[in-house]
């Protein structure tokens, strides 16, 4: 099935720029004082577009319940200022791992969040493919992992039938570990394990997909590299890109990320990433060092490669 294609932002988005409007810049930012005057001042005085939060102990399997008022309160102001928000799940969740109470509370958790970005207005709960967490690398362990997701994932996919329902975003990993899908090719397997659900879409992490070998760093590589998400996904599927840069070279499967221009990646694919037309309607978040303090740069220097993109198109 193919997957929802990108839809305009509400009219309450109308006073934001066209550019904000096809690729709304911000970054992951604390709740601390609460989903309004914590989340969502803080994402006020970075001058976000968009934002993205834990809905509860991002280390931790406690599921938070909120508050009706708080979140009526977020949902209500983030229409009225049409900032996109996003969900990140807990880094405990792995939907891969033989053990069997951190998958059963992987399931649960994975939900629950879906749950939470309905109740608050999120678009969607970033999940890591994870890892089947194994050193002999026997392959038969790879494909009962992916039958786990498989059987955890379909049943909560099939409760997002509503067009307006927050989206599952399936974040590949750096490829540390014993990963289920590091980079853009793994992504094959994975959604098709997940009978190409059309609410099972991608966030794409530049440090992560850099980190398992893809050469965003080289003139064109970021194009080819949306142009292979959506040979294997379809279009529409790609919902949400993680901006980071990369401490490590290419292919160094390190998990670390640098400010934007920075590291090994460089500027020119994030100028190629909002030019791209597969990413009209895609937020950007930032979750590089220090991009909550007031001052950083880098949500700045990503409007302004957004600028560039849009000018090159004219």
């Amino acid at each position: 099935m193919p997957a929802t294609p990108h839809t305009d932002l509400s009219a309450s988005a109308t006073e934001l720029s066209p550019a904000a409007r096809r690729n709304p810049i911000g970054t992951h930012v604390p709740v601390g004082k609460g989903l309004v005057a914590g989340a969502l001042a803080t994402a006020r005085d970075l001058d976000c577009e968009a934002l993205q939060i834990f809905a509860g102990n991002p280390r931790g399997w406690a599921l938070s319940v909120g508050k009706p008022a708080d979140d009526a309160a977020f949902r209500e102001a983030l229409a009225q200022e049409g900032l996109r928000a996003f969900i990140h799940a807990p880094y405990l969740v792995n939907l891969g791992s033989p053990t069997p109470a951190t998958y059963e509370k992987s399931v649960v958790t994975v939900a629950h969040n879906l749950l939470r970005a309905a109740q608050t207005g999120c678009e969607g709960v970033v999940v890591h493919t994870g890892s089947f967490v194994d050193a002999s690398g026997d392959p038969g362990l790879f494909d009962a992992a992916l039958r786990q997701v498989r059987e955890g994932l379909l049943p909560v996919l099939e409760t997002l039938g509503d067009d307006a329902a927050p989206w599952l975003l399936l974040e590949p990993t750096a490829g540390q570990g014993r990963s289920l899908c590091a980079g853009i090719e793994d992504l094959h397997g994975y959604l098709e394990a997940l009978d190409l659900h059309p609410k099972a879409g991608i966030c794409l992490d530049t440090c992560h997909v850099f980190a398992a070998g893809e050469p965003l760093d080289e003139e064109g590589g970021a194009t080819a590299a949306v142009d292979r998400i959506v040979e294997i996904g379809g279009s529409g599927r790609l919902r949400l890109i993680h901006a980071n840069d990369s401490m490590d070279v290419r292919g160094a499967f390190k998990d670390r990320h640098q400010q934007i221009g920075q590291g090994h990646i460089g500027t020119g694919a994030f100028r190629e990433l909002f030019a791209h037309p597969e990413t009209a309607g895609v937020p950007f978040i930032l979750e590089t060092p220090g991009s909550r303090d007031a001052g950083y740069p880098d949500i700045a220097l990503l409007k302004e490669l957004r600028a560039q993109a849009g000018q090159a198109a004219t």
